[in-house]
């Protein structure tokens, strides 16, 4: 079930054309019954992905970013993705992304300052083309800020195109504009688990914690405590210790979601959309304290709003511009404080109060921990309903509400917790098996070079073997490195049984030819620098047949000159 509200000038909440702009939540029909996965806003357009992996769109077509010949209020099918069975869709300001179950990434829309990574200058391109540039890789993550676009491979690859005006593909100032896909070395190694971008600013998030923004800084979008844009990434030292696990950006405004369910926002505060009560643009982060009694588990930011969901109380609350109705509390002025969006959620269910199913409340939130609230419109079927929130999106003026019932298999999203179809892939007995398998059962090339690309990938070995007891991973200093070492010997004490053999094999001529070589003489981070344990624990190095070959070359690394983390602007 589909709810939107905001501005629909463009038909882009999919409700038919004839308004302007809705300030209370309202039904989007079209999808009911239909296994809605997931929504991306633009600033005037929007895209609606279904389980089956079809991809609808709506709203403004001015530069083909709907992918049909239609415009406008009802959503339409975009038929030249039938062939592809869509798994992600993300949005720019005027272009569309999506990537297919394969990795591969397809663009269309306005592509006037390369954000479509075709490699050509195109004011619009109306019908999906596929980023050829990238079928190398398996991508994982892609999105979109008003002219670029940044992606995250499952081989734990940063690549960022479109324009580059301030910065924010975090290449250096060099070129105005990248037509097609460049590698971000400057975060090689580390292990990335999410990735953001804003107007014209970018963020990447590693699973420790660490927070790296670059790009447009003029009103402390980037949270360095001054108002310096940034042409290459800048680690946000003040987020360290707070366990930062998800980071949403708005046009130009960021926002933080710790583990613990605490907000923090920065940047641009002048319609209140960073929810302290002022519209003082915040240079360093700065917790919403109005709610702090309450944990936070999605967010998401508009171009001049924000939304979050606590789901203890079954609320989303949102604050900033107002003058869309994107809201969505029924007001017309804006709003500097965390207010509830109306008609969402209920009063909690009190201990002696059953539901329909005669389940009290403590049974209810013991159900798979959701948070679940009877939907009140008068005269309609749904009063006898129970549903749940699944899902926030925010698009420039619009949001869309993604809800489930409570008997559907489908569990809400909680951003705290990593989603492993979108995160870099991690080396543990899991897939050392399936490898072992695709090997056995065949010499298909592609199966073989995706094997080798993980395996000589310095950071999906730092991905793996976190330190997860009392969260230790996100204590990763000099000092700590966030890992648990007997993790690291039972995989490699996987790896050297006779059944892995081709395994190993393959393992070893990836750290020889690819992941040694390759090993940076200054690492980005401390993160970074995992790889220097973890290579320590593999028994082959204690093999004199591989004292050139391997155990030399790891040494001389670990010995080489200035081998410290960077440190660059901060």
């Amino acid at each position: 079930m589909l709810w939107c509200w905001g501005s629909t000038a463009d038909g882009q909440l999919g409700i038919g054309d004839g308004e302007s702009s809705v300030r209370e939540p309202r039904t989007c029909r079209v999808f009911r019954g239909r296994g809605l996965k997931e929504v991306a806003c633009g600033r005037q357009h929007s895209l609606f992905l279904l389980h089956d992996g079809s991809v609808y769109t709506c709203g403004s077509n001015s530069c083909g970013q709907l992918g049909t010949d239609k415009a406008g209020g009802i959503p339409e099918l975009v038929g030249a993705l039938d062939a592809q069975k869509i798994a992600g869709v993300a949005c720019g300001r005027a272009h569309s992304v999506a990537v297919n179950e394969q990795g591969q990434v397809f663009t269309w829309g306005a592509g006037g300052g390369g954000q479509l990574g075709l490699g050509t200058v195109e004011e619009a391109v109306r019908v999906p083309r596929l980023i050829k540039k990238l079928c190398e890789h398996r991508i994982s993550q892609v999105m979109c800020g008003n002219h670029h676009c940044i992606a995250l491979s499952k081989d734990g690859q940063l690549f960022t195109w479109g324009q580059n005006s301030s910065g924010q593909l975090g290449l250096g100032m060099g070129k105005s504009c990248c037509l097609s896909p460049q590698p971000l070395k400057s975060l090689s190694g580390i292990p990335l688990s999410q990735i953001s971008a804003g107007g014209d600013h970018s963020f990447a998030l590693s699973l420790s914690g660490a927070v790296f923004g670059w790009g447009k800084n003029g009103v402390g979008q980037l949270g360095l405590n001054d108002e310096q844009d940034r042409a290459v990434p800048c680690h946000i030292k003040f987020l360290r210790t707070q366990k930062v696990v998800y980071i949403s950006c708005g046009e130009r405004h960021t926002a933080a979601l710790t583990k613990d369910g605490g907000l923090f926002t920065f940047g641009d505060g002048s319609q209140g959309q960073l929810g302290h009560d002022s519209t003082n643009n915040e240079l360093l982060p700065r917790r919403v304290l109005e709610l702090m009694g309450s944990e936070v588990s999605q967010i998401a930011c508009g171009r001049h709003h924000t939304l979050a969901f606590v789901p203890s109380s079954g609320l989303v609350y949102a604050f900033g511009c107002n003058s869309k109705g994107q809201l969505g509390t029924g007001t017309r002025g804006n709003a500097q404080s965390p207010l509830p969006v109306t008609h969402i959620g209920s009063p909690r269910l009190s201990e002696s109060q059953n539901d329909a199913h005669g389940r009290s409340w403590p049974d209810l939130f013991r159900d798979g921990g959701r948070r679940v609230f009877p939907w009140r419109r008068s005269a309609n079927a749904l009063d006898r309903e129970r549903f749940t929130i699944s899902r926030i999106h925010c698009g420039g003026d619009h949001n869309f509400l993604l809800y489930c019932s409570i008997e559907s298999s489908r569990v809400p999203e909680d951003f705290r917790i990593i989603n492993s179809t979108k995160s870099i892939s991690v080396i543990n007995q899991e897939n050392l098996n399936t490898w072992r398998m695709k090997l056995l059962e065949g010499s298909d090339s592609s199966i073989t070079n995706d094997i080798i690309l993980l395996l000589s990938s310095t950071a999906c070995w730092n991905a793996s073997f976190l330190d997860l007891s009392d969260d230790g991973h996100f204590k990763t200093n000099p000092k700590i490195p966030g890992i648990d070492l007997k993790s690291v010997k039972v995989v490699f004490d996987t790896l050297m049984k006779p059944a892995f053999s081709r395994l190993l094999e393959q393992a070893t001529k990836s750290f020889e030819s690819l992941l040694i070589p390759q090993l940076p003489p200054s690492p980005p981070d401390v993160e970074a620098m995992r790889i220097y344990l973890i290579l320590s624990e593999c028994p082959v190095l204690q093999d004199s047949k591989y004292y050139v070959t391997l155990t030399i070359p790891l040494a001389m690394a670990i010995l080489r000159p200035g081998h410290q983390p960077q440190q660059g602007p901060r």
